[in-house]
């Protein structure tokens, strides 16, 4: 382990410089915990923001991870984290008849892209490089059918993550306070954890975050909250307006519930059978929504729409002409085109009312069985079992991959087996159906085309298998 006064370097670069050829050259190896920042900046005579600086330039650069407060780390080598590679589905050697991991929409559910792409011109004709990044014949139809009115700044960012990812560049630094559901989704842990920031849980019932559980986050100083109002992943839960607004009403009355940006990930926007709901129709000027089309028109399209207040999304705005510069004008000509030529508008209707059919079925079965799911929304719903372990490779014996629950909990691992701390969904939840229920499984019952009963008996008896020895 590195002792806070073998360092030499004061200045924010020179330290990370440091602390770079130290790990590159394997006087710390992965895994390996640094000192604190309270300890190098005694050591060392510098004011705690000069070693929170080179932290952060080292976390940015992948080479450290922070566990807000375990510490910081070293990274460790490959790609994704533990959370990420549990969560993964089987290998390309597992003998599996049906995938339920995958947490990726039906293709045969998808739009054609054929129409679309004959109104992409034959060149790739961008204009200007600094040309408005959203073509105005899209950004007029993310406006028409925003889900609330008179939306400060839309643009276009590629896919839902991007656009969550760059907000929270935007607005966190190293060492403040994030508010995520738990469980949520890993890839947004994994980054706050690059950003240096402490993780916060929120906990939740089937109705979404719960008020006191925000309220206890904003006492505690969160600068932002991450929420997933509609299909939620994993567990598919809706956020009624009644619970939206009751969060506003929280947000409104706290101390410093001004300073606080709320992310809205509406990542099954056209898909999810709840209307839409935003906290931007209370707190219009804390809000940043961002709706994706991954899962409605296609993942490969990689796009999403994000707006908030000005002073936010222009900084996005800015920052990426400094990289992509705006998301391929060519893709939103093809989004344009699938939001208002009437076949493709008929089959994203048609996949909502499918997955909706097909999640009710497999919910339904598993509520005779005396598993209580709620009413799950989108792709996704979430598995309460004795054991995560026994559960997945129980399934695994019949033939049947489904998503670790561990993963998608703060404070969980890739192969760990209980809910973990502040989840909210642990026993008197409304989303267990009963005491012994030690983890939990994401199933992706929209992928279920047949035989929902037999594949919810077979859910049944993984989530009740015992430990194993």
């Amino acid at each position: 382990m590195l002792v806070a006064s073998a360092l030499t370097e004061r200045s924010p670069a020179g330290l990370a410089g440091e602390i770079s050829r130290l790990v590159r050259e394997g006087a710390l190896a992965p895994g390996d915990r640094l000192p604190t920042v309270r300890e190098v900046s005694a050591a060392l005579g510098v004011s705690a923001g000069t070693v929170a600086a080179a932290w952060r330039a080292l976390a940015g650069a992948g080479i450290i991870v922070s566990r807000g407060r375990a510490g910081s780390f070293v990274r460790a080598e490959g790609g994704g984290s533990s959370r990420v590679h549990g969560m993964s589905g089987p290998g390309p050697e597992a003998s599996v008849r049906l995938d339920l991991s995958l947490g990726t929409p039906d293709p045969a559910l998808l739009p054609s892209l054929e129409a679309a792409l004959t109104r992409v011109r034959p060149r790739a004709d961008t204009g200007r490089y600094h040309d408005l990044p959203v073509l105005p014949e899209l950004g007029e139809l993310l406006r028409e059918t925003w889900p609330t009115s008179g939306v400060e700044a839309i643009t276009v960012v590629d896919g839902a993550l991007d656009g969550i990812a760059r907000t929270l560049e935007q607005t966190v630094r190293f060492g403040d306070r994030v508010g995520v559901e738990s469980p949520g989704f890993p890839y947004v842990f994994d980054l706050l954890d690059a950003l240096g920031a402490e993780v916060v849980a929120l906990s939740s019932d089937r109705d979404g975050v719960l008020p006191g559980s925000l309220a206890r986050a904003l006492d505690r100083g969160v600068v932002a909250v991450v929420l997933q109002p509609r299909a939620h992943n994993p567990t598919g839960a809706s956020m009624p307006t009644e619970r939206a607004r009751h969060l506003a009403r929280v947000v409104i009355e706290a101390p410093r519930g001004g300073d606080v940006l709320i992310i809205e990930d509406d990542h099954s926007a056209l898909i999810a059978s709840a209307p839409d709901v935003s906290l931007a129709r209370w707190i219009p000027g804390q809000v940043v929504h961002v709706r994706g089309f991954s899962k409605s028109h296609g993942p490969d399209l990689r796009i999403a729409a994000l707006g908030g207040p000005a002073r936010v999304v222009e900084r996005i705005v800015e920052r990426r002409m400094l990289g992509p510069g705006w998301t391929s004008r060519l893709l939103q000509t093809v989004l344009a085109h699938l939001l208002t030529e009437p076949g493709a508008i008929a089959r994203v209707r048609t996949a909502r009312l499918v997955y909706r059919d097909r999640l009710d079925r497999v919910a339904g079965a598993l509520g005779r069985l005396g598993f209580d799911v709620g009413e799950p929304d989108g792709i996704n719903l979430w598995l309460p079992v004795i054991d995560e372990r026994a559960a997945i490779l129980g399934l695994a014996a019949e033939g049947i991959a489904v998503a670790a629950g561990s993963p998608f909990v703060v404070g969980g691992s890739g192969s760990g087996s209980g809910l973990g701390p502040g989840s909210g969904l642990g026993p008197g939840s409304g989303l267990v159906s009963g005491p012994g229920f030690g983890g939990a499984v994401r199933v992706t019952a929209g992928a279920v085309v047949e035989n929902a009963r037999l594949v919810a008996e077979s859910l049944a008896r993984a989530a009740s298998a015992p430990p194993l020895p």
